[in-house]
């Protein structure tokens, strides 16, 4: 079951770290596996979501998803979607950056470093707003309780987020502009760049918000229909299975997912960033990331179990948050990759293996209410 479910996983991992050591040697290998499990890691909330609407879906839009989706996924946002941010803020072609990436790296490597800024302030923000939205969110289960109960109840403050995201932006773009003028000003133009290039990550990330809410609110709509059709049909003794869900809801439900898919795929791709400029890198550890989300998505359908680990969200959030002051920071100083790849690694391993004590104690605790009714039924 295992090995059905995640062999096609397995196998580009292994193609996808030889071709890294290939590529660069003992570095490469280890910027690849820690992207990969980075992006495993922070998108195991987005396989949980796509299991939990897969399985209201008929077998023909379940084979759509997990084959054309996939391709969507991997090769639209985890490959092309970063040459494409690399272009952009190096102000290349997407061929002329992939050719200089592969044939002339000091050459990438320089109009990547000047790049940077615009890149990090853009990643940094819209990672920063996930994060924020995440922790002044009020929620059932905490993690880190004596956290996140004081940050709940300031969350019920109007647009919190979003005043502490601009901020923190401005803080950024200050700190780079006294940077910039204390060597000279030759780069005081980058100010206003990282200013400009927080905003638009604001945006992007408001944009993506509105468009999920979009197609959730059009997945509801087509959903209530199916189902008074539905009941409609059992009134008319017509079986069930008549009535399955498919047509427009699954074409829309389609389109939720891979929305949703784009946004998730934002925070790992993103925060690849504060791990590396390498687009080559990059892509070959999202990539084998982005077969996992496929082989957990049919995992957790198939299992028919959407969350044994319920701190793993939390983990993974943290990640995002601590990826997203790291890229910030990076706006003036150099952080090492390993160092930035292992903090997000730490935080989503603590919250796993917080998740599997959770799950030992209330195992423990179902056992001994089981024994305290045997006895009591005993006597």
């Amino acid at each position: 079951m295992v090995l059905k479910t995640f062999g096609w996983s397995f196998a580009v991992t292994a193609l996808g770290l030889v071709a890294a050591f290939l590529f660069g040697g003992w570095t490469a290998f280890g910027i690849v596996a820690i992207l990969s499990i980075l992006e495993i890691s922070l998108s195991f909330d987005n396989a949980v979501v796509n299991a939990g609407i897969l399985k209201k879906m008929n077998a023909f839009w379940q084979k759509i998803f997990l084959t054309i989706g996939i391709l969507i996924a991997v090769f639209g946002m985890r490959l092309v979607f970063p040459v494409v941010i690399v272009a952009v803020s190096a102000q290349l072609g997407p061929i002329e950056a992939v050719d200089l990436a592969l044939s002339d790296k000091d050459r990438y490597q320089e109009l990547v470093t000047d790049a940077h800024p615009a890149i990090a302030a853009f990643g940094g923000m819209f990672l920063l707003m996930i994060f924020l939205d995440f922790i002044f969110e009020d929620r059932d289960i905490k993690w880190l309780g004596w956290l996140e109960r004081p940050l709940a109840k300031l969350g019920k403050v109007d647009m919190l987020s979003v005043c502490i995201a601009l901020i923190i932006l401005l803080i950024s773009a200050v700190t780079f502009a006294t940077q910039a003028h204390q060597h000279g000003g030759a780069h005081v133009d980058k100010a206003s760049t990282v200013l400009l290039s927080g905003i638009a990550g604001l945006i992007t990330y408001m944009i993506v918000g509105g468009l999920s809410g979009f197609f959730e609110d059009k997945l509801e709509e087509e959903e209530e229909r199916e189902h008074e059709e539905e009941e409609k049909a059992a009134r008319e003794g017509k079986p069930r299975s008549a009535v399955a869900l498919a047509g427009k809801a699954a074409f829309f439900m389609f389109l939720y997912l891979e929305v949703l898919d784009a946004s998730f795929s934002f925070d790992g791709v993103i925060g690849a960033f504060a791990i590396t400029n390498d687009i080559v890198l990059m892509a070959l550890g999202l990539g084998i990331g982005a077969m996992y989300v496929r082989s957990l998505t049919v995992y957790l359908v198939r299992q028919g179990t959407l969350d044994d680990y319920v701190y793993l969200e939390h983990g993974a959030h943290y990640a995002i948050g601590a990826l997203a002051m790291i890229l910030l920071v990076t706006i003036r100083f150099e952080i090492n990759e390993i160092i930035t790849g292992l903090v997000g690694v730490v935080l989503i391993g603590a919250s796993f293996w917080s998740s599997v004590r959770r799950n030992k104690r209330i195992a423990a605790t179902e056992g001994k209410d089981a024994v305290k009714t045997e006895i009591s039924s005993g006597v």
